[in-house]
Formats: structure tokens, C-alpha cells, sequence
């Protein structure tokens, strides 16, 4: 089974605070996860947008782990309008569910976040985001909406579309893939020059292997379950992989 870190900033960690808070969004109320610096004045703000899985506890962990480094981190529960993450507990059926959003809709309550944060007495107005395989692609394409944004982070998401977009992009973009992903890596190239056509300051990394994960900490977790794969290339480097469970099956 694939696996993640519970987590490694303890939820109760004394130096900061971290509470569930919520705030009207673009339908209903948006609810949303902040943690930040207990004592912490002129913070700079992080937008962390969830995978396809919702807003779990791997992704608060994420918060503090900004939070630790110095940030406001607000991560979103971008399922908040169709009843909200902890309904599916990470399960396979949020994947399903978070079919019913669109670019637009996340965008609306992505905003509602960032104008929710501006109000707050502890931050000095730069705001950056950040999005991890599903929540990658919403932060590029909310890069390409909100020009309040000082820099955007992709992890492994999908290009906007329509990929020209990017054109409206206001800061700093900066984007990490895995070389072997079928899915996500034909749309790099084509990302890396639309943004250099439209004179965006870009730093795209693409890392060896596939269906792996590199937490901020360096510590690497699978993507999807699977067989553990790995290869020793040129100079002695060791690629790891996971090949998806239905391919190791067919063997």
C-alpha cells in the first residue's frame, strides 16, 4: 500500500498556532487549516492546495512544516463545496468526488483564502502557493488567475489550459516532476516553452524516477501502490520508481 508520514511537526507543537478556520468562499463557506509562528509578525503567506485526496493530515502537516520555516500557511479544503474532505477520510471515493470541480470553482475559494489572509493582523501582504499533484495543477492554473500571487510551486500537476494562460502569470514559477511520469511529463516541455515565450521567470526541475514523491524534508513516499522499483544508472545513481499495482500484476 502506498504510504505517507503521519507527520513530522507535531500538530501540538508549542511554537505555533494551528486551527481549523473558516470564511465565505465563492459557494458556501470554505473551511481551511493555518498555521503559523505563535509569535510571528510580517509573515509571509503560503497557499498549499491538497492532492486528489482532500484536505488529510499529511497536508496539515505540510502547513506546519511552513510554518516552522517562518510562514503563514493556510492549506485550503478545496472540497469544501461539495461537503468537505473529512466526509472521505483520504479514501479512494474523494478522487471521485473532486471530478466535480473545475478550475474556476477552486480559484473562486483559493481567492477567498488569499483575501482571508490579507485581513489577518500577522502577515505583510506576499503571498505564495503551492500544489501537490491534483492541488498542482490548481496552483499553476490559479497562478494564471489571481495576480495577487508573488511566486507558484507545481508539483507534479497538469498544465493549464489553455497553456497560453500562463502569459497572465505574475511572479516566479517554479516546477518539480518526475522524469519517468507518463502522464504528467509530456506536458512539461510545452509548459517550459510557453513560459518562456511569454518572458516568465521559470525554475523546472525534473527528477529521476516515477510515482514517487520528495517530501520537503527530502524523505521520498509513493505516489500510488505499487512495486518498489530500483535501477543504477550512469555514475552509480539509484533511480526508484513504483510501478502502479495493475502493471506489476500483468507480469
Amino acid at each position: 500500500m502506498a504510504q505517507t508520514i503521519d507527520h513530522i511537526v507535531d500538530p501540538n507543537d508549542a511554537s505555533l498556532a494551528s486551527e481549523m478556520v473558516q470564511f465565505p468562499g465563492g459557494q458556501g463557506n470554505v473551511n481551511a487549516y493555518v498555521s503559523r509562528p505563535k509569535d510571528g509578525k510580517s509573515l509571509g503567506t503560503v497557499i498549499v492546495i491538497h492532492e486528489n485526496r482532500g484536505l488529510v493530515g499529511h497536508i496539515k502537516d505540510v502547513a506546519r512544516r511552513f510554518a516552522k520555516d517562518g510562514f503563514a500557511a493556510i492549506a485550503v479544503d478545496c472540497m469544501s463545496r461539495i461537503g468537505g474532505s473529512d466526509q472521505y477520510n483520504g479514501s479512494d471515493a474523494a478522487t471521485e468526488a473532486i471530478k466535480k470541480l473545475n478550475g474556476a470553482m477552486v480559484a473562486e475559494d483559493l481567492t477567498a483564502a488569499l483575501n482571508y489572509m490579507k485581513k489577518q493582523n500577522y502577515v505583510n501582504g506576499k503571498v505564495g502557493v503551492v500544489g501537490y499533484c491534483w492541488g498542482g495543477g490548481q496552483s499553476l492554473n490559479f497562478a494564471t488567475k489571481c495576480k495577487d500571487l508573488n511566486a507558484a510551486v507545481v508539483y507534479y500537476g497538469r498544465n493549464p489550459d489553455p497553456l497560453d494562460s500562463v502569459a497572465n502569470i505574475s511572479g516566479p514559477v517554479m516546477g518539480n516532476y518526475a522524469e519517468d511520469d507518463p502522464n504528467i511529463m509530456p506536458g512539461v516541455e510545452p509548459l517550459k516553452a510557453a513560459l518562456a515565450k511569454a518572458g516568465k521567470s521559470a525554475d523546472i526541475k525534473v527528477y529521476p524516477g516515477a510515482n514517487v514523491g520528495l517530501g520537503k524534508d527530502h524523505t521520498l513516499f509513493a505516489l500510488t501502490d505499487g512495486k518498489v522499483e530500483f535501477r543504477t544508472k550512469t555514475k552509480g545513481r539509484v533511480y526508484v520508481s513504483v510501478r502502479p499495482m495493475t502493471e506489476a500484476a500483468a507480469e
